[in-house]
């Protein structure tokens, strides 16, 4: 049986309360997310960077419209009976009602949750500043408790991806977001173990995401879970594995003219039985 959007919506949220940690990788597209589901995956997310690279554009820098994302969002919920999070970036609105729109739409759209951060897009002034992005958060907390089912909302502090290396700020956004009602926080960027122990300590008791996948990232599931994390995403890391194989595959037959690249690959019978 096809599950409807609420049991999506409460599936997530206990996936979230249970004991133990869990991932949720990011497909791109509906054909990706239909793969990881197959392989046995308890939800999934959206990727911002996954979909922009599938459009012919960059990530990050405002080119990706939230219609863009709407469609995705719709495309990947449409092809599993797993929950789906929405990356929905800055809200794609500097202002708070325009977070708090993107998640209506994205809820519209089948997800079942998402993550603002308080990026901004602008390389002058990467964050928002504290004030406006706790508002933005209590904004976006406010439209997903207006729905129907349990819609979890992780809050992003965008720091140290910004090279605004200053953790006990970041500590500060995760709480005064935990407090304004985020159900989730996430600070992409903490490198070391007692990095993460320090902000899953300070974000106590609800859970917190950690991205793996990055350069400079070694733990394993059972060391993450040791540090107390809840839940990991994989963010573009699996996009950029599948283009990267893509392009030293045409790149062999461009500049060598072989094909040995068809030696290691995935049997055509193999996704097929994936897709199905």
């Amino acid at each position: 049986m096809i599950p409807t959007q609420h049991q999506k919506a409460e599936t997530f949220k206990a996936l979230h309360s249970r004991s133990g940690i869990f991932v949720v990788p990011n497909p791109w597209d509906a054909g990706s997310a239909r793969m990881l589901a197959s392989l046995g995956f308890e939800a999934l997310a959206t990727t911002s960077a996954g979909l922009a690279y599938s459009l012919a554009k960059p990530d990050g820098e405002g080119v990706v419209t939230l219609d863009d994302t709407l469609a995705n969002c719709a495309a990947i919920s449409a092809a599993v009976n797993l929950p789906v999070a929405a990356d929905l970036e800055n809200g794609y609105a500097d202002n708070p009602e325009g977070c708090a729109n993107a998640i209506l739409l994205a809820a519209k759209a089948g997800v079942v949750g998402g993550s603002i951060e308080d990026a901004t897009g602008k390389a002058d002034a990467p964050i928002y500043s504290f004030e406006l992005s706790v508002e933005r958060i209590r904004a976006a907390v406010e439209a997903a408790r207006s729905l129907p089912f349990p819609f979890m909302l992780t809050a992003r502090a965008e720091n140290l991806i910004h090279d605004v290396i200053d953790l006990k700020d970041t500590i500060k956004r995760l709480q005064a977001y935990a407090e304004a009602g985020a159900d989730v926080l996430f600070a992409p960027g903490l490198k070391t173990a007692e990095d993460i122990a320090t902000v899953v300590k300070a974000v106590s008791p609800k859970p917190l995401n950690v991205v793996m996948g990055l350069s400079g990232t070694g733990f394993s599931l059972n060391q993450l879970e040791d540090l107390g994390v809840k839940r990991v995403s994989l963010g573009s890391s699996l996009a950029r594995a599948a283009y990267g194989a893509f392009i030293d595959a045409a790149a062999e037959v461009s500049k060598k003219g072989t094909f040995t690249f068809a030696n290691g690959i995935i049997r055509y019978a193999d996704l097929k039985t994936l897709l199905g």
